[in-house]
């Protein structure tokens, strides 16, 4: 005869235990028990349903009552909580809240799956106000959507940047709702690490949410649209949603004497049993290991409560199994990028004081010649003896699938040197030949062997105060970018020739944008005898984390750049698509679209480099046109604007005041020094840029830049042919400065800007040329070297140093390349 289970919650933990139990034997009686109407729904889909991005509120539900008892035979009973439970005589109480009857129901064996339970603290004017609400099943999820559909909500608070919190923050956005979240700590998402947060807050402020951190909330006051911060900050809202954690719902547990331990949890052994014999605990409710550092934690992931559904049904048929404990793998979307996590951060394990070690790497998600690679911000977390114990990435596209990777190896006991010895699928599509998985256990090797020692963002601002010697060796144009104050630079490939500028009575802290060139830099010092430390993750990462929230001011009648009558008609709206195409050629497609409108006209652009957000925003400022909208939509940027400035501008929340370069002069001069391809094409970007900006361009080509003037070969004699010889003939045949390889290198590159859709050079300069770039030519070095006007574009203009000179006096940008 069959044994009598008893299952009091249903959803992940109890609906997979129910199902478990039935195929692994016919004979046994199991009742689950519901509270509520729905016993198997998809909880972690309800901000995606509100937000509308999933359509059918029947999607959600995942199994009905009839379902489950046709198809398992189970006997489930939902609107029926069990109010108490007997341990001692093996027995529940119940409560039908359709007919209002109570009895008791006798076990065999007893599984706790009750799950966990919003927190709301005792906050002062919650009892008065009339639009709060937390979002934990289907019936929450109903009356959220229902309040803003009758109310017509325009602005709203989420209290709480936890996965929920941020899931109904981009929902609401999705709505067209003007949104402020509000978060007690330094960062949103606290299982990852601030600097990886940081890139979080950078998305979340350009959707215009308003972010503030550090910060709780103090008071309801109005009825609950005016929020009273505990910095004394007054928000106006049309509803606040308050997702500021989860605690375990252990009433049931706790009237029951069953033993408690972590924030109430209910204590388990590995096989999932209670201090009482034959009551079973699994899911949000329970106490778990840490499978990283084995202290008592609560975990609440969808993930764990199912295998532990799974394996409570196995250890009560007498099937060998345990539960080992829970690594907390996650994953969370947050506009465009995904943010997702394995194991411990630096915050956790500092506060149970284990020793690590932190790489962070800026890989590609895959080949990058191939079309559409975007950036992963990797990190990973490593004892000294090379344990796994804890990994974090942030990206747009596969994120996840590389945490996952490493999810897999911490749970098989994997060393961090031996992901580099990972074999992974590859094609230029899915990911590179070296994978990012496999460059961290590369990266790692260095380290654990002493092919390097690193040290991390945040000492780099003690180190500038203490006097350190920082040497930046990127090149020069990637300065625009930012610098460390007061490093010295010296390009990676200039290193060994200018050893003797770099003291040797000092550590040198050695920096580049990502790490990789920082490492080949720390590598020749080191061999050269000098004591040196690499920035892990290079400046990017130091850039990453310093990042300064911007205060969006919002109020509850204000639509603001979302309002959709900001939008021209149809007819009167002129759409640009510049997805894919290199900076700075978004920009000149605004530009030329620009030129050809009449003022009050408007213009749609889309582009797929979210530096396009930021371009826009300074050249239209630069060139008095108005920007009316400024958005990430999908992986794209969507800017409208109108030509002049003769409507009412709205602020864009995408680029902050003091980020828009005020001019004094309008001029730009640039000589050019140099026939190297690389060079050449630089000096063309920018002036093609510094030109659709509005600027007067003047590039002046001395000495071997002029061969970038070429366009014919004529007949020469004396020096003047030997020069011809031993020259370019035209800018289609430069080479670059670096890695020629007799002309493999060039073709590579060559090959590259094809693929990546980037003009070539003498199509630059066409460019340049018919956006008014003056090109001038030194008649000195033409002189000289024995060119001849008839060689040279027919727009170049000819002159000296004193043609350069006054037009530097005009120019706010010179360069020398």
């Amino acid at each position: 005869m069959g044994k009598k289970y008893l299952i009091i919650g249903g959803v992940a933990g109890g609906a997979t235990a129910a199902t478990r139990l039935r195929r692994l034997n016919e004979d046994d009686e199991i009742i689950l028990f519901e509270k509520g109407e729905y016993i198997s729904f998809a909880n972690c889909g309800l901000p995606y349903h509100v937000g509308g991005v999933i359509k059918e509120r029947d999607d959600l539900l995942l199994q009905t009552v009839e379902g489950m008892n046709k198809q398992y035979g189970l006997d489930v009973r939902n609107f029926s909580e069990v109010t108490a439970i007997n341990p001692t005589e093996k027995s529940v109480s119940v409560l039908n809240h359709q007919t209002g009857e109570s009895y008791q129901e006798t076990f065999d064996k007893l599984i706790i799956s009750t799950g966990a339970k919003a927190i709301v603290p005792p906050i002062e004017g919650l009892d008065n106000a009339k639009n709060v609400f937390s979002l934990r099943n289907i019936p929450d999820m109903d009356v959220i959507k229902a309040f803003i559909q009758q109310h017509k909500v325009q602005t709203a608070t989420v209290i709480g940047g936890g996965f929920i919190g941020l899931e109904m923050m981009e929902n609401l956005i999705e709505l067209g709702i003007k949104v402020q979240l509000v978060e007690m700590a330094p960062q949103v998402m606290p299982n990852i690490d601030f600097e990886m947060a940081q890139m979080l807050h950078a998305q979340i402020n350009m959707h215009g949410v308003n972010l503030i951190l550090n910060d709780g909330l103090k008071e309801f006051r109005q009825e609950g649209r005016e929020l009273l911060l505990n910095s004394g900050k007054v928000l106006s809202t049309d509803m606040t949603i308050l997702s500021i954690g989860v605690l375990p719902e252990n009433t049931l547990a706790k009237e029951a004497g069953l033993e408690l331990g972590f924030k109430g949890a209910i204590k388990v052994n590995k096989q999932l049993e209670t201090s009482f014999q034959d009551i079973y605990a699994i899911g949000d409710v329970i106490e778990v290991a840490d499978a990283v550092n084995g202290h008592p934690t609560n975990i609440p992931l969808a993930w764990p409560a199912n295998r532990q559904g799974r394996l409570v049904a196995d250890i009560i048929n007498g099937i060998p199994a345990a539960y080992p404990g829970t690594q907390g793998t996650s994953v969370a979307k947050i506009f465009e990028l995904t943010a997702a996590g394995t194991g411990n951060s630096e915050r956790l394990l500092q506060h149970h004081g284990i020793e690590y070690h932190a790489v962070h790497i800026h890989p590609n998600s895959h080949a990058g010649y191939y079309p559409g690679a975007a950036p992963i911000a990797l990190k990973l977390l490593f004892a000294p003896d090379g344990k796994i114990l804890g990994a974090q990435a942030v990206g747009t596209e596969g994120v996840e699938k590389r945490i996952d990777v490493i999810s897999t190896a911490m749970r098989f006991g994997a060393k961090a040197t031996e992901l580099a010895s990972i074999e992974l699928a590859y094609a230029p599509p899915y990911s590179s030949a070296k994978d990012p998985v496999n460059m961290l256990g590369y990266t790692v090797d260095n380290m654990i062997n002493n092919k390097v020692q690193t040290f991390q963002w945040s000492e780099v601002d003690d180190l500038l105060a203490a006097g350190a010697y920082f040497l930046d060796v990127r090149e020069d144009f990637e300065l625009a970018t930012g610098a460390l104050e007061n490093s010295q630079q010296i390009p990676l490939n200039q290193i060994r020739d200018r050893l003797s500028e770099i003291p040797k009575n000092q550590t040198i802290y050695v920096y580049c944008q990502v790490g990789h060139r920082g490492y080949n830099a720390a590598r020749i010092l080191m061999q050269a005898g000098y004591e040196v430390k690499n920035l892990d993750g290079g400046y990017k990462t130091y850039k990453h984390a310093r990042y300064e929230l911007r205060q969006i001011d919002i109020k509850p009648t204000d639509t603001a750049w979302r309002k959709t009558d900001t939008h021209a008609p149809a007819s009167d709206l002129i759409e640009v698509d510049a997805c894919g195409l290199q900076c700075p050629r978004p920009i000149l497609k605004v530009k030329e679209s620009m030129d050809k409108m009449q003022e009050g006209q408007r213009l749609e652009i889309q582009a797929s480099d979210f530096g396009f957000s930021t371009d826009v925003e300074a050249w239209a400022k630069n060139t008095g046109n108005t920007v009316l909208e400024n958005k990430i939509q999908g992986n794209k940027v969507v800017a409208i604007l109108v030509k002049g400035t003769s409507v009412s501008t709205v602020k864009s929340p995408t680029l902050p005041e003091e980020a828009v370069l005020t001019e004094t002069k309008d001029g730009a001069t640039m000589v050019v020094f140099s026939g190297d391809l690389d060079k050449a094409l630089a000096s063309m970007i920018i002036a093609t840029g510094a030109a659709a900006y509005g600027k007067n361009v003047t590039l002046f080509f001395t000495f071997w830049g002029l061969s970038v003037l070429k366009k014919k070969k004529v007949q020469k004699s004396g020096m003047a042919k030997m020069f011809d010889m031993m020259l370019p003939n035209g800018a289609d045949k430069l080479k670059i400065s670096k890695m020629n390889m007799g002309g493999m290198g060039t073709g590579m590159i060559k090959s590259i800007m094809k693929q990546k859709n980037v003009d070539s050079l003498p199509d630059l300069i066409e460019q340049a040329h018919n956006l008014g770039v003056k090109f001038v030519a030194c008649t000195m070095s033409m002189d000289l070297m024995g060119i001849e006007k008839e060689e040279l574009y027919d727009f170049v203009e000819y002159g000296g140093v004193a043609t350069f000179i006054g037009d530097s006096e005009k120019a706010n940008m010179q360069l020398f390349i």
